[in-house]
């Protein structure tokens, strides 16, 4: 299994007629976490006039929530929605906050501003694909590295240890749809000799080139 979601979250703003929409992207585990940030930005930008929101939040089962914090129905949180919606994330939270300027905006300008606003925030935001897997580890010896260290390779799988003893064992990070297969590969290109045991369970990413396991 795996999800799109945020590492980081980034900040986006724009002003339409003089209002300011700012919004700003969290990644979130639990309803309860959203909640939390929520009240945060609402203390943060005490004097705005607006704080519409909405999150995506679950693996299998997904809750979605929005709010529109006193703009007309359907005008604000909806379309924040929508736009997490668009780049397929979950466990993300997107508030955006309004300074009113002065100038009604209509039905079709708020919506126009809050997408855009939240469009802004998740591209300032470092996106990351999630996924569900463990920690293998491989035992050979040194006939078997180079033909380990291939097969790892041809498939991308990260190596994220490697003791060298008498004998070799690496630590690589594989998703369980990648078991079997693997297993095979490994059995087949060292004549059964190489010993395959899960370690722990994880989730993990490449994050800007680098392997992050949470």
């Amino acid at each position: 299994m795996n999800y799109r979601t945020v590492y980081e979250g980034g900040k986006g703003e724009i002003v339409e007629k003089k209002s300011r929409f700012i919004g700003d992207v969290f990644p979130v585990e639990t309803e309860e976490e959203a909640a939390e940030i929520i009240g945060n930005i609402k203390k943060q930008y005490w004097d705005a006039r607006h704080h519409c929101w909405a999150y995506v939040i679950g693996g299998a089962q997904v809750q979605e929530r929005f709010s529109d914090d006193g703009e007309p129905g359907g005008t604000a949180g909806k379309p924040i929605l929508e736009v997490i919606r668009g780049h397929e994330l979950k466990n993300v939270l997107v508030v955006v906050t309004r300074y009113f300027g002065g100038t009604l905006l209509g039905t079709g300008g708020l919506v126009r501003a809050y997408t855009q606003s939240a469009q802004a925030g998740i591209e300032a935001s470092t996106l990351i694909t999630k996924t569900e897997g463990y920690l293998m580890k491989i035992g050979t010896d040194y006939s078997g590295l180079g033909k380990l260290q291939y097969l790892l390779a041809q498939r991308g799988l990260p190596t994220v240890d490697a003791d060298y003893g008498e004998a070799v064992t690496l630590s690589a990070l594989v998703s369980e749809e990648e078991e079997k297969a693997l297993r095979e590969e490994i059995t087949e290109a060292t004549n059964g000799q190489a010993v395959v045991c899960r370690d722990k369970e994880c989730w993990f990413a490449c994050v800007e080139g680098r392997v992050v396991v949470f």
